[in-house]
């Protein structure tokens, strides 16, 4: 059987355990397309990002 060699420090024990204060991601209703977006990203539907259309809008709209 395994034995750790020397105890685990808490600033270690406090490293494993920051991922457990992640949260899921959010997500905002676009104005335009009412779709589901990341905040800070391309609309990927429309294409549009703060207004101005940077990609290409998706076919089969």
């Amino acid at each position: 059987m395994a034995v750790p060699k020397r105890k685990t420090t808490p600033m270690k024990r406090g490293f494993r355990r920051s991922a457990d204060a992640l949260k899921a991601p959010t997500y905002v209703e676009d104005k335009d397309s009412g779709e589901l977006r990341r905040p800070h990203h391309v609309d990927l539907k429309s294409g549009k990002y703060r207004g101005r259309q940077v990609l290409a809008p998706k076919a089969g709209l």
